[in-house]
């Protein structure tokens, strides 16, 4: 048996409190702003025409995505892989949904909003660090922000030091990578991996 109407999901479920509704506001508060300024990593997920969902880690210094004047997101596009997901999803779709975390924090900031590929000066100054200015911004305009509670992060126990998985446990990214591909490539290290990532870093 499946699910596949709204009115059977929600006889599964008690009706959200109040303040789970109310907590959702359509623009960035000062309590956005100083989460965002702290955060060092966001999950960023798209889709194409077709539904086809993509989610995909963004990371830099704490504050990497910026606010600017408008109350907009501005998330500079780092050196990847050059498949191009989420770019090619934001000019098919332009919707973005984003997951902001800061580190041995529990809360989440849930961020939802409309985006566009920007290549204007004043979005690239606001985003270039001593590093480099970015080839080009994710703009988002925000639709919907709110805090996520802290149960899944407290279920996982993620920042945990007794949560921690010695690396040994799995092949190198690279191993399973030629694994899955059949393309064989010269084994390296983790250290040998973070020196051929550090001009992109």
């Amino acid at each position: 048996m499946q699910i596949d109407d709204l009115a059977t999901l929600r006889t599964l479920y008690a009706q959200p409190q109040p303040r789970a509704v109310r907590k959702e506001i359509p623009a960035l508060d000062v309590h956005c702003r100083n989460f965002i300024a702290l955060s060092p990593f966001v999950v960023l997920s798209s889709c194409d025409t077709e539904f086809n969902t993509d989610a995909s880690p963004r990371g830099g210094d704490p504050g990497f995505v910026k606010v600017d004047a408008q109350g907009r997101l501005l998330i500079p596009d780092a050196p990847g892989n050059n498949r191009l997901d989420t770019l090619e999803n934001i000019v098919a779709t332009g919707k973005v949904g984003l997951l902001f975390m800061i580190p041995g924090f529990d809360e989440t900031l849930r961020v939802n909003g409309d985006a566009v590929l920007a290549t204007a000066d004043e979005d690239i100054a606001a985003c270039t660090n001593e590093r480099r200015a970015p080839k080009l911004v994710i703009r988002v305009t925000v639709a919907a922000a709110y805090l996520h509670c802290a149960k899944a992060f407290l279920r996982s126990k993620l920042w945990s030091e007794s949560s921690k998985v010695d690396r040994s446990f799995l092949p190198t990214a690279g191993q399973m990578i030629s694994e899955q591909t059949g393309i064989r490539v010269a084994p390296e290290t983790r250290e040998e991996m973070e020196r051929r990532y550090q001009p992109d870093l």
